[in-house]
């Protein structure tokens, strides 16, 4: 097997020295069909250095990069969680206030020529203890309405949630009702504030509690 050497200038002997019958082909090389970058020192410690260091960073990128990952993995669902949690919040706040607004109408809207309409949708909005209070009061309540042929119109004028959770929501409401009876000629503006507590019972939000403060 052939194989190209560096040669030391101070180990070869000057033409004047040298026997042309001791020379053969082993001894002959090429400079100009040898690259310089080719040539090697074979006893030189340092060889190979440069590869061993490569491999000795590689791993720690690896592991810096493994560890980049698993937290930006982790953080992606720590936020896609709290995410996922304050959009059903909002949701809910949002479906609560809508629920709210359309109750306190038909809470304070009344006809006398509808009344058990009104009843009606006034029982089916509500549940729990305002839901049982209004339906032991509602015959007295019918038997006033009538006597005095009295008449309200509600309308919300300005209503926020105060809190709100997937099953239960505190909402506040101002609320102008224009109300007309047999005591009074001319109908007037009763402005209320409500507090409101709405209660989600399958998917439906239900008014749970009404308070006047």
């Amino acid at each position: 097997m052939t194989g190209t050497y560096m040669i030391d200038r101070s180990d070869v002997e000057e033409p004047d020295d040298i026997d042309a019958g001791e020379l053969d082909d082993s001894d002959v090389y090429d400079a100009a069909d040898t690259d310089a970058g080719d040539w090697v020192d074979v006893d030189d410690p340092d060889a190979g250095i440069s590869a061993r260091g490569v491999t000795r960073w590689t791993w720690p990128v690896r592991l810096v990069t493994l560890a980049v990952v698993a937290v930006l993995g982790a953080l992606t669902g720590f936020f896609g969680w709290h995410y996922a949690r304050d959009h059903k919040a909002a949701a809910a706040a949002g479906a609560a206030l809508a629920a709210a607004d359309a109750y306190a109408v038909t809470l304070t809207s009344v006809d006398p020529d509808t009344l058990d309409a009104n009843f009606a949708a006034v029982l089916d909005g509500s549940t729990g203890e305002f839901h049982d209070m209004y339906a032991k009061s509602s015959d007295q309540l019918r038997k006033l309405l009538i006597d005095h042929k009295a008449t309200g119109h509600g309308v919300v004028v300005n209503s926020a949630v105060k809190s709100a959770g997937p099953d239960e929501a505190v909402v506040l409401l101002f609320v102008d009702q224009t109300v007309a009876n047999t005591e009074v000629r001319d109908p007037q503006v009763d402005h209320s504030r409500m507090v409101m507590t709405m209660r989600n019972v399958d998917g439906r939000w239900k008014a749970a509690k009404v308070e006047l403060p």
